[in-house]
């Protein structure tokens, strides 16, 4: 047992990364939202796209462990369009998905410290910091951090969930009609919601990368069911606290005539507001900083998956020899960082104080790149470019072809929605 405990802990890292980017703008602004407006119908579609997104996030590791290598190497072996692509993807989609994190965490860090007299220089020096900390720590750092911030999430979302279901439901007010989720705002909405829910799909590459890291970290390679084990317990917690969050939202937002603000501090303030209003007001400071803590990792996490996986495919692209590999690019890292930081900022400039625009904006874009994401990691670990005793299960790869078919007919239904309008 002891030994087991050892290797788990040896392996642990990549999958709680990924919770935690997951958690952050999809749960504490998507998943509240969508409870508050829709209520407890909308659950059926966050445990939906959540078991259909799985395989396409699970290959990800999954290939990193049987080649190791990450699976932006296997893009460049389905052919360097497939890499380009990649690449045209991650570019159009980085300062959109960035500055919407960022600007949530904005938001939450004002509703903690009270500097929202600060404005936009808010958002500038969390940037500033977020840089600093990878620059100097890159993947040690953030592996540390994190793991405090999941044990911190972990206990507060199921304390408040655990006192709202005590407490039971608001009752509606007089005269309360429900938002009607089949028109054009609701639809959007929807798919805004499914874009980050867990998260956008492009992340896939960044769990291979981190798993790498881990790896290199510990000096240890953990057999395949090893990794595979660590990143299904965190994906199945991500999925859980999703669902805690929306019934969260539904139980105190939903009927009460309240209309979430679209400014990030206010909304920040009504999202711990959402934990004092069943555990007490005594917490709220607890939950404040538990809340910025959460989001503070979140946009650490991007900056470094961004930057990590954009490297990456530089390397690949322009270098074509391995061995120059990683010496030839290696202060790519935090050019990048400084690069993604200041297109997010004028992102966040562009939109001003409209958070929800911003917000679901960047998880529509993330939506309508995912059938491509799913389409390629698919292909990888289904082919010839994985041992076959590596390759997924007939039921994964049926659900697999669930997946696709339906990122790919709601990515289509998105586009024909905006050419017709």
């Amino acid at each position: 047992m002891s030994s087991i405990l050892s290797n788990f802990s040896k392996t642990a890292g990549p999958g709680i990364l990924f919770a935690c980017t997951a958690i952050g703008v999809s749960h504490l602004v998507q998943s509240t939202r969508a409870g508050a407006d829709y209520g407890l119908f909308i659950v059926g579609f966050v445990i939906l796209v959540t078991l259909l997104k799985y395989p396409f996030f699970e290959f990800g590791s999954r290939y990193a462990n049987s080649t190791q290598t990450s699976i932006i190497d296997g893009y460049k072996k389905l052919g360097k369009p497939a890499l380009w692509m990649y690449f045209l993807l991650t570019i159009s989609s980085m300062f959109f998905v960035t500055g919407a994190v960022g600007f949530v965490t904005a938001g939450f860090f004002e509703n903690l410290f009270g500097v929202d007299f600060l404005g936009e220089w808010t958002v500038v020096i969390l940037f500033a910091v977020c840089v600093g900390i990878l620059a100097v720590g890159k993947y040690n750092a953030l592996d540390s951090l994190i793991k405090i911030i999941a044990i911190v999430l972990l206990v507060s979302t199921v304390s408040a969930f655990m006192f709202a279901l005590y407490n039971g439901p608001i009752e509606p007010t007089f005269g309360f009609e429900p938002k009607e989720l089949w028109n054009l705002s609701g639809i959007f909405f929807l798919l805004a919601l499914m874009g980050w829910m867990p998260t956008a799909l492009d992340l896939s590459s960044w769990n291979s990368l981190w798993t790498l890291e881990r790896m290199k970290q510990t000096d240890y390679k953990p057999k395949l069911k090893e990794t595979l084990l660590e990143f299904r317990l965190a994906y199945l917690i991500t999925g859980i606290l999703a669902v805690m969050f929306v019934v969260l939202g539904t139980f105190i937002f939903y009927g009460s005539g309240q209309e979430l603000p679209n400014n990030n501090s206010d909304f920040a303030h009504n999202v711990v507001t959402l934990y004092t209003k069943t555990i007490g007001d005594w917490s709220y400071i607890i939950i404040a900083a538990s809340a910025f803590t959460v989001m503070f990792g979140t946009i650490i996490a991007v900056f470094d998956g961004y930057s990590r996986s954009l490297q990456r495919t530089i390397e690949l692209i322009f270098t074509k020899k391995e061995d120059k590999i990683r010496t030839k690019f290696r202060t790519f890292y935090v050019i990048f960082l400084i690069l993604i930081s200041a297109g997010s900022l004028v992102v966040i400039f562009q939109f001003g104080s409209n958070l929800k625009e911003l917000v679901d904006f960047a998880t529509v874009l993330s939506f309508v790149i995912a059938p491509i994401i799913a389409i390629f990691n698919f292909r990888l670990v289904t082919g010839k470019y994985l041992a076959k005793e590596h390759h997924p299960s007939i039921s994964l790869k049926i659900l697999s072809f669930a997946g696709i078919i339906f990122l790919s007919g709601f990515a289509l239904f998105f586009l024909f929605i905006k050419f017709l309008q």
